[in-house]
């Protein structure tokens, strides 16, 4: 009979079993930190800034005119 030697894992009482299940567990949160970046990652409203505060930012870095501002300002207040 052939003696196919002492593979670590293969029942021989190595850690193998652990690296498998270490693998999976990489493989599977890997999974999901994929899908949640593709699916829209951060969705919480902590993270996204109100209109007016991008209003504001816009009037500061003078992309719009104080006429705009203040139209645009009464138009996301109704």
């Amino acid at each position: 009979m052939m003696h196919w030697g002492n593979f670590v894992g293969m029942g021989s009482g190595g850690f193998g079993w652990i690296i498998m299940i270490l693998f999976w567990i990489l493989v599977i949160l890997g999974i999901v930190y994929i899908f949640k970046q593709v699916l829209g990652g951060n969705t919480s409203a902590a993270g996204k800034e109100s209109a007016e505060d991008i209003l504001k930012k816009r009037y500061a870095a003078d992309e719009i005119t104080k006429d705009e501002f203040k139209e645009k300002l009464a138009a996301i207040s109704r």
